[in-house]
């Protein structure tokens, strides 16, 4: 059928597998906040949480319905969350955090990502402390003065409150996310919220060579296609895509 059918065969295989990918990880998350807290939203943040977010990455509803459907049966999957660390090409840092119900196959296969790419696999340790846990808010439609007020209104502790081109970035404990999250909301003003979420903050940013970043590319596409892992978190200063 031609160039341009494989093309876009290949494409639309790509674009499956990151949505499979996407559907999976929440899925996860999605079945074992309902299993541990609960299956109503409205009674368990947790899983409100995760399926405002879920939402926000457009995971159909179907998803969401089935795995909280999933999570009230007797029996079922355990997930246990795993956090991996080490150091990648260059000398970056990595943290891989996952969600297994099969601690050595996870192990298994997250090293083969490290060892295959010229990476290594440090104890537990080693590299998170080198990074902020913490909560992060990206969000549209108010001002870093209005974000502040808010904030303080609600007694909120935040660590750091920047605006840049219209985006109010928050940064405070990870604990405090819906905190900060519900202060700002109550401002009633229209807000599009880029980001909210509880990660890894690098507290120093490396640069790598085009060689070294070949390389780390390389590491995020192999875990890219590991169903137990949830996030890879990194703290390289990744050049700008060209449009």
């Amino acid at each position: 059928m031609g160039r341009a059918h494989e093309v876009r065969a290949a494409s639309m295989a790509k674009t499956a597998a990151v949505k499979s990918k996407l559907y999976s990880k929440f899925g996860k998350e999605i079945y074992m906040a309902a299993k541990t807290g609960g299956t109503d939203p409205d009674g368990n943040l947790a899983l409100k949480r995760v399926i405002e977010r879920a939402k926000q990455n457009q995971v159909p509803g179907d998803v969401i319905k089935r795995n909280i459907e999933k999570s009230k049966g007797a029996s079922g999957e355990d997930y246990a969350p795993v956090r991996y660390e080490g150091f990648g090409p260059g000398g970056c840092t990595l943290i891989v955090e996952c969600l297994t119900d099969n601690v050595n196959r996870t192990f298994g296969e997250v090293r083969s990502c490290f060892t295959k790419t010229g990476s290594k696999l440090g104890v537990a340790g080693s590299v998170s402390y080198l990074y902020t846990y913490c909560s992060l808010i990206s969000v549209e439609g108010l001002t870093e003065d209005e974000a502040l007020e808010a904030i303080l209104e609600a007694n909120c502790e935040v660590t750091d409150l920047q605006e840049d081109d219209g985006i109010v970035t928050v940064t405070g404990s990870a604990s405090d996310l819906d905190l900060i999250k519900d202060a700002l909301t109550a401002t009633n003003k229209e807000l599009n919220f880029l980001e909210d979420k509880v990660t890894y903050l690098p507290q120093d940013y490396v640069e790598l060579s085009e060689e070294d970043l070949n390389k780390f590319y390389r590491f995020i596409a192999m875990t890219d296609e590991l169903d137990d892992v949830q996030e890879v978190f990194h703290n390289i200063n990744l050049p700008m895509q060209e449009e």
